[in-house]
């Protein structure tokens, strides 16, 4: 994954890429973002204002959500059905620090 840093108060953002061993249809990854434990899908490009329409760091800070968005298919990937890319947003102290300890306290117990 790529983390970008830039400006901003609390949220950091990744472009992050997954390769699978088999096919993945972009509804059935879309799906399973959609169901993940806090994980908020933001991804209708056709919604009006559409360019509105995607996570960003201005809109996930204090909050334990992570935004995801701009579900795509890997074009760099020789074959394209095995890989996407996207874009997520979360604040970096409520996810990606105290919230992600907590979690993974809860697993190990």
């Amino acid at each position: 994954c790529t983390c970008v840093r830039v400006p901003v108060l609390r949220s950091h953002s990744e472009s992050i890429t997954l390769e699978f061993d088999e096919p993945v249809s972009l509804d059935d990854a879309r799906e399973a973002l959609a169901s993940a434990p806090g994980v908020r899908l933001v991804d209708d490009l056709a919604a009006e204002n559409a360019r509105d329409r995607f996570p960003m760091p201005l809109y996930t800070s204090d909050q334990d959500l992570v935004w995801v968005g701009r579900v795509r298919r890997d074009i760099s990937n020789p074959d394209e059905t095995r890989g996407i890319t996207f874009w997520c947003c979360g604040d970096q102290i409520r996810k990606g620090a105290a919230t992600n300890a907590v979690q993974i306290a809860e697993l190990l117990l």
